[in-house]
């Protein structure tokens, strides 16, 4: 009967540790949902997905302006 009580209380005890490890398992470590989204950007900009797309658009948005600046000028001398 010893035998008996020394194993279920083994049991109980690896049981616990399961559930208490389970637990931790489904716990997020974000606070919220926001938090997650900033984690989520500062790591995809850390990969370079959001840098290029950047740096095209200023370009060409400067190449607008040149453009620009040389139609007025070609417009005035004529």
């Amino acid at each position: 009967m010893a035998r008996s009580l020394a194993t279920t209380d083994s049991d109980l005890t690896a049981l616990e540790a399961y559930a208490a490890r389970a637990g931790a398992a489904l716990a997020c470590a974000y606070s919220s949902s926001a938090e997650f989204d900033a984690a989520l950007i500062a790591e995809r900009r850390a990969a370079g997905i959001y840098g290029p797309k950047r740096h095209r658009k200023q370009m060409l948005v400067t190449a607008a302006a040149i453009a620009a600046g040389v139609a007025v000028i070609a417009l005035i001398l004529i």
